[in-house]
């Protein structure tokens, strides 16, 4: 904790999700469920941490002492799409 004006700031660490929509790259926090949007990974990040920052200022906003986890799963995709012949 430290002091940030007339409050008491504790910092937090949330995870982030980014994927590409055409031209824009989506920024999400899964924690919280906030989500934006940058020409570029960097822009999107800093805009997710200012919506983040202004939804932290609820003060009735629990955030998860568990982090979300986020991991990856292989799966077999069956394609429609008739074999070719060798």
């Amino acid at each position: 904790m430290y002091p940030c004006g007339h409050r008491t700031c504790v910092k937090v660490t949330l995870p982030a999700v980014v994927h590409r929509e055409g031209d824009w790259f989506v920024s999400w926090c899964p924690d919280l469920d906030v989500a934006s949007q940058g020409r570029t990974v960097e822009e999107s990040l800093s805009n997710l941490r200012e919506s983040l920052n202004l939804r932290l200022e609820d003060d009735d906003l629990e955030v998860p002492s568990e982090p979300f986890l986020l991991t990856t799963i292989e799966v077999e995709r069956i394609s429609t799409r008739k074999a070719s012949r060798p």
